[in-house]
């Protein structure tokens, strides 16, 4: 079983919608998390050891990220989705492109 780790910046929108997307996908347990401080479900050293693949919406999450974790990354397979923090959750278009950019990666492509 895989662990995917999906990472905006608050928690509340992008990587809650790609968790719950992603939630019964075969082969993976998934988990979201938000880079800042007051995110709903902040990112813990826990989460980026326990993720085997960490999405991240944004280039300056991947920034954060390696700013943040430097020494827990080491294996980790991180990909940028280039999704801009201007959707609700599970808007549908917001969705549609999820569900076009994530399966590729968890299919092993």
């Amino acid at each position: 079983m895989r662990h995917v780790l999906f990472v905006c910046s608050q928690n509340r929108l992008r990587s809650p919608t790609a968790e719950k997307i992603f939630a019964e996908f075969p082969g993976i347990e998934v988990a979201s998390a938000g880079i800042e401080d007051d995110a709903e479900a902040k990112l813990t050293r826990e989460l980026v050891a326990w993720a085997d693949i960490i999405f991240v919406m944004e280039e300056w999450h991947r920034r954060q990220l390696s700013k943040k974790f430097p020494d827990d990354l080491e294996g980790k397979k991180i990909i940028c989705l280039n999704i801009p923090d201007e959707f609700e959750f599970m808007d549908a278009t917001l969705v549609s492109i999820l569900k076009s950019k994530v399966p590729g990666f968890l299919n092993g492509r």
